[in-house]
């Protein structure tokens, strides 16, 4: 979007008064389990209450969309519903916290033309979305919206404003058949290795702006640590200049995550992969307690294992997955994951598994055969092969 200035302050006030909006609804929520009774407020209640909140506040909550704040109470809602389902599911659960105005970017309006209008001048040939209590504003459209627009969202990000459509539309048709199939293997050193041998290499967006980034970052770390309306002029300039170049690192790892998954399902019916667990992956190493030293420890490799997780990071291979699957489906491709368990020690020759197969991490030798190839060759040739099984045993 490209707001004017009256805009974007209006903007501004919108996302504060729905951070408001939805810290005094997590905050009755709180007070009410702390209560000698236990009891559980839910979004009914709350939504019931808006009404005499707008009727008591109407230069600020009463300004919005009642659409719009029924959304953020709904959000409110489904981080309760996904902390208690992680509670009784035995998993580590994340009790919802209180919002500050800079981690609050986001307003969603569930119905176009209940708040919000998208296309509000169509006699006009710029294109531009209108806001209860802001206006019109001015879109840059990138691309043509196709079918019917069903919700509108408006995002923050730093200085820029961006409105964030989702449409229904016709189910799209299924890409040619070209009855081939891979399996691909996820790195650090190429960035994924299908089973015919082709290396995509790691194009490392986050290494190549480490320089700068360590640069910005050292500038902001010489102001001292205040509330965001106590920053100066040249603090907020650090502060934006940080968050932009991780903007761009990570525009940059989604861009390159869609190309290579495009050119995946243009190429191939049928793909595999391994599925990993990268939560698991990144997780940090235990702590050696010292037996002969009480209070001391011992080297655990964390440095190597620091340096390891920032790469894998970097890759981004949980974003790629999950663009992967959602091109796969709308082009009517199949994707399958698999246990990844021995894919890179297991001869493709002759079934041979040890692990002084993988003499090193390039090489794969077996022992029992003499096989010699690529190891991550080797791996993408067992996830397919894994693959292909899987999907035959699937029921039709």
């Amino acid at each position: 979007m490209r707001p004017t200035m009256g805009q974007q302050i209006a903007l501004g006030e919108m996302l504060r008064d729905h951070c408001s909006l939805y810290n005094g609804a997590l905050q009755e929520r709180r007070d009410a389990y702390r209560h000698a009774s236990k009891s559980r407020v839910r979004y009914g209640q709350q939504s019931g209450q808006l009404k005499e909140i707008r009727a008591f506040d109407p230069e600020r909550q009463g300004r919005w969309s009642f659409n719009s704040q029924q959304a953020t109470l709904r959000r409110l809602d489904k981080a309760f519903v996904a902390f208690f389902r992680r509670f009784r599911s035995g998993e580590t659960p994340g009790y919802p916290r209180f919002r500050g105005v800079t981690w609050f970017d986001t307003v969603d309006f569930p119905k176009d033309g209940d708040g919000c209008r998208w296309n509000s001048t169509p006699h006009d040939p710029v294109t531009r979305v209108r806001f209860q209590g802001v206006g019109h504003v001015k879109v840059n459209q990138h691309r043509p919206v196709v079918g019917k627009v069903k919700t509108v969202s408006v995002k923050r990000e730093g200085k820029r404003w961006y409105v964030l459509l989702t449409s229904e539309q016709a189910k799209p048709d299924p890409f040619p058949a070209t009855g081939s199939v891979v399996g691909i293997d996820l790195g650090i050193a190429s960035f994924l290795t299908t089973s015919d041998g082709e290396h995509i290499p790691n194009p490392r967006h986050g290494r190549k702006a480490t320089a700068k980034l360590e640069a910005a970052q050292r500038a902001l770390a010489r102001f001292p640590r205040t509330r965001r309306d106590k920053r100066t002029k040249n603090h907020q300039r650090a502060v934006q200049k940080v968050a932009d170049l991780h903007r761009k690192v990570r525009r940059r790892r989604l861009d390159h995550a869609h190309k290579t998954a495009l050119d995946l399902i243009r190429k191939h019916d049928f793909i595999a992969h391994e599925d990993l667990k990268i939560r698991n992956m990144v997780k940090a190493p235990a702590p050696r307690p010292d037996p002969g030293r009480p209070g001391g420890f011992l080297p655990n490799g964390s440095a190597a294992k620091t340096g390891l997780n920032r790469s894998i990071s970097d890759a981004g291979w949980g974003v790629f997955l999950t663009i992967l699957h959602a091109k796969a489906e709308s082009a009517g491709r199949g994707v399958i994951a698999v246990d990844p368990r021995n894919t890179s020690r297991t001869c493709p020759q002759c079934g041979h598994v040890d692990k002084e197969n993988r003499p090193t991490q390039e090489k794969f030798h077996c022992v029992a055969c003499c096989h010699t190839t690529h190891a991550d060759t080797v791996g993408a040739l067992n996830v397919l092969r894994a693959g292909l099984v899987r999907r035959e045993a699937l029921p039709a």
